[in-house]
């Protein structure tokens, strides 16, 4: 059976910081899939990605909780997709019950490691099938949580990589660039540390940290006490045009979480063929092959990252080489078209067999 009309439940939409979604969206509009888009809050920030203008996202995003059951009675969908295991599962749960198709829904990271809800494996049961997006993720929720592992499917996030391209063009001096939400899991404390080191051992470099959060006050604090003022830039919250001009501008691309699903920002740099400094934590490590696309350094460690950094920002060749390997990977395994052409797969399946996986 063909995928021909669909509706996602997502917490807020469009987030700033979940392009992943839009790109996911807008790849199956231009396939043909009809959808609509049930947002159970409005999203807090005003900023836009372009994408959700220019695949007229919007025109297709219900935010009235109290319509979303006479909207899908009207739409009637063959299938519902959750992005999250929290709040849009459990009602992509309820809503589907209730117009008698399947769900499916796709963990990502905080719902799996930080805040997964109590009930996952009863959700996990109930839905067709579990989409997740790393191999790591898919292990803790089998392992941790008892999901069967014949339910879990293993879909990475994908980019535009089309859009998302080198431009030959990166900046002096050379620039490292970090796009994270300014929280703690994110960890940003260490790189500032790790910038400090940079500084000590008179590597020349620029670090732009692109971004917004709970965390700025301080991290602000700590540039100012470890005298990076010159050297650190905090960006704020950007749209894609802009995070896409920084990653072509950059040397290097960092990422010092504690703890991560598969970070969309580390496909956006290997895309533009910026190879990355990051922590090997969760999917980290099936995204980065560690001296072949960049550089991989235990979590928690400003001294490994400010060594890793420094390698990259001594050694242009090598900078060339890692991003060129970083592009390769990006087109064969984490663009957005595989990504969704693996979805469809997995949801014309479930149509075609009728029942959960």
């Amino acid at each position: 059976m063909t995928l021909r009309r669909i509706a996602y439940v997502v917490n807020a939409f469009p987030r700033i910081s979940e392009t992943f979604i839009a790109g996911e969206l807008a790849e199956l509009g231009r396939r043909g899939v009809e959808f609509r888009v049930l947002s159970l809050n409005v999203p807090p920030e005003e900023l836009r990605h372009e994408v959700v203008t220019r695949a007229r996202l919007f025109e297709r995003t219900v935010y009235d909780t109290r319509q979303f059951s006479t909207v899908l009675r009207e739409f009637a969908p063959q299938l519902l997709h959750a992005h999250f295991a929290t709040e849009p599962a459990a009602a992509a749960r309820t809503l589907a019950a209730d117009l008698q198709v399947p769900f499916t829904f796709t963990a990502h990271g905080y719902d799996v490691y930080r805040r997964p809800p109590a009930d996952l494996a009863d959700r996990a049961q109930a839905a067709a099938a579990v989409v997740t997006v790393s191999a790591a993720n898919a292990g803790h929720l089998v392992g941790t949580f008892g999901v069967s592992p014949s339910r879990v499917r293993v879909i990475a996030c994908g980019v535009d990589t089309t859009r998302f391209r080198p431009n030959g063009c990166p900046q002096e001096p050379p620039t490292i660039v970090c796009v994270a939400r300014l929280k703690p899991v994110k960890n940003l404390g260490v790189l500032l540390q790790a910038c400090a080191h940079l500084l000590e051992r008179g590597v020349e470099f620029r670090c732009v940290i692109v971004g917004d959060g709970p965390c700025r006050g301080e991290l602000l604090a700590e540039r100012r006490r470890l005298g990076l003022d010159q050297v650190v830039t905090f960006g704020g919250a950007a749209s894609q045009r802009d995070v896409l001009a920084w990653w072509q501008r950059a040397r290097s691309a960092v990422l010092t979480s504690s703890s991560e699903g598969m970070p969309v920002c580390l496909m956006e740099a290997a895309a533009c063929g910026v190879p990355a400094v990051a922590t090997a934590v969760g999917g980290v490590p099936e995204l980065i092959e560690d001296g072949h696309t960049g550089l991989l350094v235990p979590p928690g460690d400003a001294r490994a990252v400010a060594e890793a950094l420094e390698r990259l920002l001594r050694d242009p060749a090598l900078a060339a080489r890692l991003g060129a390997a970083a592009r390769r990977r990006a087109e064969q395994r984490f663009s957005v078209v595989r990504q969704v052409d693996r979805l469809v797969a997995l949801w014309t399946d479930l149509l075609g067999n009728g029942k959960a996986l």
